[in-house]
């Protein structure tokens, strides 16, 4: 349903909440007239559906204004989904215009906590800080759903290494990329907001707030990210290890089987005059030689050294992952 709620807040600003279909309302029509500094900023946000944008610009050469529009999600506490979003905002001295918020961030924004953060503001772009702090709780929910999902990778691992589980790793690392990558924006609205108001934000409360989410989400993310990789790369060393212990069985066991081969190869030929082959011994004689060079072969490997525990790995059972 279009219209627009105003709120007057203790700073001296006002935030105008609007929903409109689009922006060929009567709506936006009259805010072009009501005023024409925005009218720049409304025809922009009508070619920026499915975009993030952000732009600084000063009215009058002076006063700093941000405008733009952001792409997010809403992910609710207690329900596995993602509801994909996306506001138009714009912030001068003395209005703050969001259009086309989503219904629980708006909500969210009506609790008393954040109704007081919004009256602690001194100017509208303040309270566009509130707003993205809270929007920014939506990614903290995700974030922790994703931990848990990481988790129960990382025990799948322990417990065995399977050809799959590379599958769910690399599925966990496009996950991050994708949270990532909706991160940038917030990261923006920061350095944008230092390029347009300078060193007065150093005190703003709600700047700062907005700051030390921020980081705590890079932080958090740079962690994943680290993790992922020391996932990829036991994988790979597991992969490797594992592949190392099969060629080097099969090459005992060709070294072991090779006198059997030459004996069966020597004895196979079409001759008539092969030792033993007209003996009734001949057989057993053959076969016995056969089996004691063949010992003798695997004797020898193992005082080298050569076998190891490659032979006696699935016996023991000791190591899950190899």
């Amino acid at each position: 349903m279009e219209g627009q709620d105003i709120y007057t807040l203790a700073g001296g600003w006002e935030w105008y909440d609007v929903r409109v279909g689009g922006f060929k309302s009567e709506l936006i029509g009259e805010w072009k007239i009501h005023d024409p500094y925005t009218m720049e900023w409304l025809d922009l946000a009508a070619t920026l559906e499915g975009r993030d944008y952000l732009s600084v610009r000063y009215k009058d050469g002076v006063e700093p204004v941000l405008m733009g529009s952001l792409l997010y999600v809403v992910t609710e506490e207690g329900k596995n989904q993602q509801i994909p979003e996306q506001f138009y905002f714009y912030a001068d001295g003395s209005v703050l215009i969001t259009i086309n918020l989503d219904d629980h961030t708006r909500r969210s924004m009506a609790k008393s906590e954040r109704v007081s953060m919004l009256h602690q503001c001194e100017r509208p772009v303040e309270g566009l800080f509130v707003l993205a702090r809270t929007i920014l709780h939506y990614y903290h929910t995700g974030m922790d759903r994703f931990e848990v999902n990481l988790r129960q990778v990382e025990a799948r691992m322990r417990e065995r290494n399977r050809r799959t589980l590379m599958d769910a790793i690399l599925t966990a690392r496009f996950e991050l990329l994708d949270w990532s990558n909706r991160f940038i924006p917030f990261q923006e609205l920061l350095a944008a907001s230092r390029e347009g108001y300078h060193d007065s934000l150093d005190d703003s409360r709600a700047f700062n707030q907005l700051q030390y989410r921020v980081e705590r989400l890079g932080q958090l993310i740079h962690h994943y990210e680290r993790e992922i990789d020391t996932l990829v790369s036991i994988d790979d060393a597991i992969s490797g290890f594992r592949g190392n212990e099969i060629m080097k069985t099969l090459t005992i066991f060709t070294v072991v089987f090779t006198p059997a081969t030459v004996i069966g190869a020597v004895w196979g030929m079409n001759f008539e005059n092969l030792p033993g082959i007209e003996t009734p011994w001949g057989f057993i004689v053959v076969t016995g030689i056969t089996l004691a060079w063949m010992g003798g072969m695997y004797w020898w490997l193992r005082t080298k050294g050569w076998t190891g525990d490659l032979l006696r790995v699935k016996a023991r059972k000791k190591n899950k992952n190899i």
